[in-house]
């Protein structure tokens, strides 16, 4: 599977409620940010994606530019994603349009993300 295969796997293991810990590298210097997060390092980042997975449901992505670009057992790429999701405990639903970008490495037959920033435009 290319980089572009992986992004769109892991957006529909995030609609499928599925673990999404496993797309990350296990690595001290991966880092995700989220719209109200900041995880750094493997352990972080897995303990914040199961918490999310735990709390949330109903989720719906939708990729509408995803852009990818590999390069030497790289990849980088950036997206504008409209999410909406219900958090159990709130029982509310959030439903933001959102800007995707990071980083992949190739490790082995697999393609990992290393970076990850998802947010939100500011809106006056």
């Amino acid at each position: 599977m290319d980089a572009t295969g992986t992004i769109q796997e892991y957006y529909e293991a995030l609609r499928r409620g599925e673990p999404l810990y496993p797309y990350f590298a296990e690595r001290p210097d991966v880092v995700k940010f989220g719209i109200g997060e900041r995880l750094v390092g493997y352990d972080a980042v897995a303990e914040g994606l199961r918490e999310q997975t735990r709390t949330t449901e109903d989720w719906t992505v939708e990729s509408r530019d995803l852009r990818v670009t590999e390069r030497d057992g790289f990849a980088y790429f950036s997206d504008a994603v409209f999410m909406s999701w219900t958090d159990r405990e709130a029982d509310h639903e959030f439903a933001p349009e959102t800007r995707w970008s990071g980083t992949l490495e190739r490790l082995g037959d697999e393609w990992l993300f290393v970076g990850m920033h998802v947010s939100t435009p500011y809106v006056e």
